[in-house]
C-alpha cells in the first residue's frame, strides 16, 4: 500500500482532520469557555489515543519501519510544541485575552498551521528530492538551532510587541479598542472593524510559522516520506489546544525542557548529516559487526528511543529540581496564575 503515491489516502486524511476539527469546535467546544483541568486532560488523552491509533494504521499499511518513523516524528513535533505553548501563554497575557476566548484563537491558529505546514512540507520534500545536498543545510540549521537554544537558557520571554507582522497589522487594519466576545471582526456604523482578537491570531500564526522552521526539518531528519512527515506533524498539532489548557498553568515548571529540546534538535541535525556522509559504513558496521538484520529499522528505533529518553530525563530532572527549590516552584505557579487570569 503506497500512501505517498495514492492521492486517495491524502484526501481521506484531510477529510478525517476536517471531521475532527468540526467535532472539536462544533460539539466539544461549541460554547466559549475555558476548559477545566479535567476536561483538558480528557481531550488531550483522546487526541493522543487518536494519534497512536493512526500510527497503527501507518504500521499496518506501510510497515513497521514507517510506523516507527511516524511515531518518532509525532513525538518530536509534540515535544517542540510544548515550547511553543509557553509562547502562547505570553501572547495571551500580553493582549489580556479573556481565558474563555483562548480556545477559539487556538482553533483557527491550528487550522492556519495545518495549511502552512502542508505548504512547507511540500516545499521541503521537493527541494530534498531535487537537490540531495540540501540535507546538509537542514542538518546544519538544526545543529545551529539546538546550540542557540541551549545558550539562551530557560527564563527568557519573547517580546511580543516587537513582532514585525503585528506592527504592520496595527498600521493597516481598522481596529477596535476592546474585545467583542469571541468575534474577530464587527460591523460598526456600516464599517467593518477588526477586534484585538485578530491581532492575537496573527501573532499565534507567525509564531507557529517560526517554530515550524525548526520542527519540519527535524522530522525530515527521521523520514523522507512526505505522507509520514505531514501526518505526524498534523496529528501532533491537532491536540495542541487541549494540551495548552492542560499545561499552561505549569509551563515553566519544566525547568529542563529547553536543554532537552536543544539536545534533541542537535542530535537529529547530527544524525541527518552523519547518516548522509557515512551511510554505507554505518550500515555495514551494524550488519556485519553487531549482527543487526535491518540497520535502517534499527536506526529509526534508536532515534525514537533517544528522543523519548531525553524527554523523560527532562521531566524527571524538572520534578527533582522543583522539589529541591520549592520557593522557585511557588513563584512560577503564581506567575502563571497571573498569566491566565
Amino acid at each position: 500500500m503506497d500512501f505517498n503515491a495514492n492521492p486517495a489516502y491524502w484526501i481521506a486524511f484531510l477529510i478525517f482532520v476536517a471531521a475532527m476539527l468540526a467535532l472539536d469546535l462544533g460539539v466539544l467546544n461549541r460554547k466559549a469557555h475555558a476548559p477545566s483541568l479535567r476536561e483538558a486532560a480528557v481531550q488531550s488523552a483522546i487526541w493522543i489515543g487518536v494519534a497512536i491509533l493512526f500510527g497503527i494504521v501507518i504500521t499496518v499499511g506501510l510497515g513497521p519501519k514507517q510506523g516507527v518513523e511516524y511515531y518518532t516524528g509525532w513525538v518530536l513535533e509534540k515535544a517542540l510544541s510544548v515550547d511553543n505553548l509557553f509562547v502562547f501563554v505570553v501572547v495571551f497575557s500580553f493582549f489580556r485575552v479573556p481565558p474563555q476566548y483562548h480556545h477559539r484563537v487556538l482553533f483557527w491558529g491550528i487550522l492556519g498551521a495545518i495549511v502552512m505546514r502542508g505548504i512547507m512540507i511540500a516545499i521541503g520534500s521537493t527541494l530534498l528530492h531535487q537537490f540531495e545536498w540540501i540535507i546538509y543545510i537542514f542538518g546544519a540549521f538544526l545543529i545551529y538551532t539546538g546550540i542557540k537554544l541551549a545558550r539562551q537558557g530557560g527564563d527568557e520571554e519573547p517580546e511580543v510587541g516587537n513582532n514585525p507582522v503585528l506592527r504592520w497589522a496595527r498600521r493597516v487594519l481598522p481596529l477596535t479598542n476592546e474585545y467583542h466576545a469571541e468575534h474577530f471582526s464587527i460591523i460598526e456604523h456600516g464599517k467593518r472593524l477588526f477586534t484585538p482578537l485578530v491581532l492575537v491570531l496573527i501573532v499565534i500564526e507567525t509564531t507557529d510559522l517560526v517554530f515550524a522552521v525548526d520542527s519540519i526539518p527535524a522530522v525530515i531528519a527521521v523520514t523522507k516520506e512526505p505522507f509520514i512527515i505531514f501526518t505526524s506533524n498534523i496529528m501532533a498539532i491537532l491536540g495542541l489546544r487541549a494540551l495548552y489548557f492542560l499545561l499552561a498553568a505549569a509551563m515553566t515548571q519544566f525547568h529542563y525542557l529547553k536543554p532537552a529540546l536543544a539536545f534533541i534538535l542537535t542530535f537529529v541535525g547530527l544524525k541527518m548529516v552523519v547518516e548522509k556522509l557515512f551511510h554505507t559504513q554505518i550500515h555495514d558496521f551494524l550488519h556485519t559487526s553487531l549482527g543487526v538484520a535491518d540497520p535502517e529499522f534499527f536506526l529509526v528505533v534508536a532515534s525514537l528511543a533517544i528522543v523519548l529518553a531525553a524527554l523523560v530525563l527532562a521531566v524527571v530532572a524538572s520534578i527533582a529540581y522543583n522539589r529541591r527549590h520549592p520557593d522557585a516552584h511557588v513563584a512560577v505557579k503564581a506567575a502563571h496564575e497571573d498569566h491566565l487570569d
